[in-house]
């Protein structure tokens, strides 16, 4: 076991971040565009509007746009019918044809990304608003970050390993992960993760190995936050392990309730081992045979010093 502390990240393509394509005003579109608050594909977050600007203003240059547009369409079905007669050549028809053809791509390139009133940012997959660059009413130019949207269905744990296990992070054939604010483990076949790479040396900024693990985000893992990894490897040792759940410590010690019949249970000190976050191993004091609480033994624990225990503890019905 190789137990160490990662911290979780969106994954690549899993998050998508909206930038400013000019300079204007920002003007959110509703009341709801916080942090947090899910959006759907093609929805508009905010417009950025610099018809009040003297400067690169993106209402001029669209309105510029689409006149040009609309000249030189003209000016195309205007050759178009001269031709037939033969009275524009075909060297002026091949112009107004290219004067179309350029001034038609520049107009429909600010058309999909803007409108006379400037640009209306759209969200470019469906997801939720991770983080708010802008205030709305604020200045800011083309370029600037507007907004993080993150899916949160795909995450990547990235972890530091110590150099002493670098010959055996190739054998690393699954983990568990446990979340450290609510105290759940996972185990990577859950979450259908995988080891996506680890590193094969070591730099003059971080003398540890980075190791990084894909999962899928079906448990409460919250991106920006920190989880536990237990690393596990290939092993050819037998060993006895029980579940977390059924250890109990008193002042530093660890013991196990061994039931002995129906009405009597043993509490017996083991000495523990390693552990995966889920399970852990007992080295002594228990043997395989042994029938172990492994849900509860807490309860067992404060009957034991009240001097009472459940009268139908124990029993089958």
């Amino acid at each position: 076991m190789i137990k160490t502390t990662g911290r979780v990240e969106s994954a690549q393509g899993d998050e998508q971040l909206i930038v400013a394509k000019t300079r204007g005003i920002v003007t959110f579109r509703g009341d709801n565009l916080l942090a947090g608050n899910p959006v759907t594909k093609g929805n508009t977050l905010v417009t950025i509007a610099g018809s009040g600007l003297a400067d690169n203003n993106s209402a001029v240059r669209f309105a510029e746009a689409q006149n040009n547009y609309q000249k030189t369409k003209t000016d195309l079905e205007r050759a178009v019918k001269l031709a037939k007669d033969k009275i524009v050549s075909d060297k002026d028809l091949a112009k107004a044809q290219n004067d179309f053809d350029n001034a038609s791509a520049i107009f429909e390139n600010l058309r999909k990304n803007f409108s006379a009133t400037g640009q209306s940012v759209t969200s470019p997959i469906t997801g939720f608003i991770k983080q708010l660059f802008v205030h709305n009413g604020q200045f800011i130019e083309a370029g600037q970050p507007v907004a993080i949207v993150s899916q949160n269905k795909t995450l990547l744990i990235s972890a530091d390993i110590q150099q002493k296990y670098a010959s055996i992070l190739g054998s690393i054939v699954s983990a568990n992960i446990r979340t450290l604010h609510d105290n759940k483990a996972y185990t990577l076949e859950k979450l259908n993760g995988k080891v996506l790479s680890f590193g094969r040396s070591a730099n003059s900024d971080n003398y540890l190995i980075p190791l990084s693990l894909q999962i899928d985000n079906t448990g409460s893992f919250i991106p920006g936050g920190f989880v536990e990894i237990y690393l596990k490897t290939v092993t050819v040792a037998d060993a006895i392990t029980v579940p977390n759940s059924a250890i109990m410590e008193d002042q530093g010690n660890f013991f196990l309730y061994i039931q002995i019949h129906p009405e009597l249970f043993e509490k017996r000190a083991v000495k523990i081992g390693s552990t995966d976050g889920i399970r852990t191993e007992i080295r002594d004091g228990a043997l395989i045979t042994d029938r172990i609480i492994t849900q509860g033994a807490i309860l067992v624990k404060l009957a034991q010093a009240t001097g009472t225990l459940d009268a139908h503890s124990g029993h089958n019905h």
